[in-house]
Parts: structure tokens; sequence; C-alpha cells
């Protein structure tokens, strides 16, 4: 739904609000929209220089809603998926991005941070990437960028054991840029969003342009859309959506890789 997305635009910053605290923020496919559909049209609109992505609840980010991430799997979610539009439209922003993230970030919630510009986390933070122990394989171009951020054995070890990093580590390996008190959170990340914004926008997007090829991001994105869907449809992938219905720890010594 889009109330779930909240926008509110002022003093160059176009802030983007996560709002479905009572769901811990995981993301809808109407959400996903909402986003997608938010960061494309700030790239045409003069009175944007800066997209401030936030979320309000204790948790950042949970994922993918498990619901509808079931649906797929089961091949039951009818409609447009909006999901690639929205890491797409990550990767092709000619926008600085902003994220300020309190709690957990899980998943999409940690790798969509991978295409921000400058991110503050609370004290609290915890980032997680368990896509294999969802018999699952990273998405958002995080395969390339995030062993490129943080090398390939710490990369593997968020990959492989989905154990979360909390802020300070994630300051030290160089996901994040620092860390605040929760309280002060979206003040801090608010002023920083405005500090960028007072600069030359035509000097940031010609740096960010520099830094970033989207045509690269999207490339390894879609090699891994394809993988992910294949896992989907896997005996693995099912035993660990049977096994998290269940609540109990997924059995994957009786499948075949």
């Amino acid at each position: 739904m889009k109330e779930h997305i909240k926008s509110e635009s002022s003093a160059g910053v176009l802030t983007l609000t996560l709002f479905r605290p009572d769901k811990k923020n995981a993301l809808t496919n109407e959400m996903y929209g909402a986003m997608a559909d938010a960061i494309e049209q700030a790239k045409s609109d003069s009175a944007v220089r800066v997209v401030l992505v936030q979320a309000e609840g204790e948790t950042f980010c949970a994922g993918n809603d498990i619901g509808e991430f079931a649906a797929v799997a089961a091949g039951m979610a009818p409609g447009e998926r909006h999901v690639m539009r929205f890491l797409h439209a990550l990767a092709r922003a000619t926008l600085p991005l902003v994220a300020a993230v309190q709690g957990r970030a899980v998943g999409v919630g940690t790798t969509m941070l991978l295409h921000c510009d400058f991110v503050i986390l609370a004290d609290d933070a915890l980032l997680s990437t368990p896509f294999v122990g969802l018999a699952l394989v990273p998405e958002a171009a995080s395969s390339l960028l995030m062993p490129a951020r943080i090398g390939h054995v710490r990369a593997f070890e968020m990959f492989a054991l989905g154990e979360a990093v909390d802020a300070s580590a994630a300051v030290a390996w160089g996901l994040a840029n620092k860390t605040v008190p929760r309280k002060i959170l979206h003040a801090e990340a608010r002023q920083v969003a405005e500090r960028i914004a007072m600069q030359p926008a035509g000097a940031l997007r010609a740096a960010k342009r520099l830094m970033r090829d989207p045509d690269i991001l999207t490339a390894r994105m879609a090699a891994e859309g394809e993988i992910f869907a294949q896992r989907l449809q896997s005996a693995e992938a099912r035993e660990a959506f049977r096994a998290f219905a269940e609540r109990r720890p997924p059995d994957f010594s009786k499948l075949a890789g």
C-alpha cells in the first residue's frame, strides 16, 4: 500500500519513510512500486536534490514480506512485480541517496544500503543478509557490491551464515559512514541530507556518475534475479519457508544441492 511509504519534500530533500512498523517494515510489492516511482520521479523534479530513506518503528526493514515471498515461490502472486523496478531505480539513481537505519535491517533492508551514498546507523542497528539460509542467493547486485565494499571473506560470512553485523562493525567495515544515538538518528540524517542538498547539484550528479556504473549493476541484478527465481522453486526453498512457517529449524540434510 502507498500509505506504507510516506513521502515529504522540503529544503531540497525528498524523504521516503517506511511506515509499516507493525510488520517491521517488511516490504510488499506495492511498497516497492511506490519507492521506485518516487526515486524515478525525483530525477526530473528540480526541487529535489537529495533522497533520504528512513523508517518508523523499532526496525528499519525486515526484508521482503514473507507472505508475499511464499506466494511468489508457490506461483500464486499475480500482477506486475515491482521489486526489480525498485532495484533498478536504486542502481540508476542520479541524485545522492542518504539512509538512516535503526534496529534490524534484513536482506534487502541491508542490500539497498549498498546503493546509498551516505548511511547513518543508530547505535542499535544490526545488518544481516541471510539469503543462503533461506536457500536463496544475494540480490540488488550485492553479490558484486558487498565483496567490493568489505572483502570476499566478510561478504561470504554475511551471505552464508546470515549473522548480523552491529553498527560499530558496519562502520569499521565501510558499510556506513557513522553511528549515532537512536534518539537523534532522524535529525542527524536530515542535517546531513540538507548539507548535501546545498552543494552544487550538477557536480554532485557528475561525481556520482563517475563513481558508479549503472549498466554493470543492472546486469548483475539480472544475473542474480534469474538464479534467485530458480532457487525460489527449489526443494531447499520449500523446506526453508515451511520451516519458517512451522517455527522450526530447516533440515536440508536430505536434499540435493
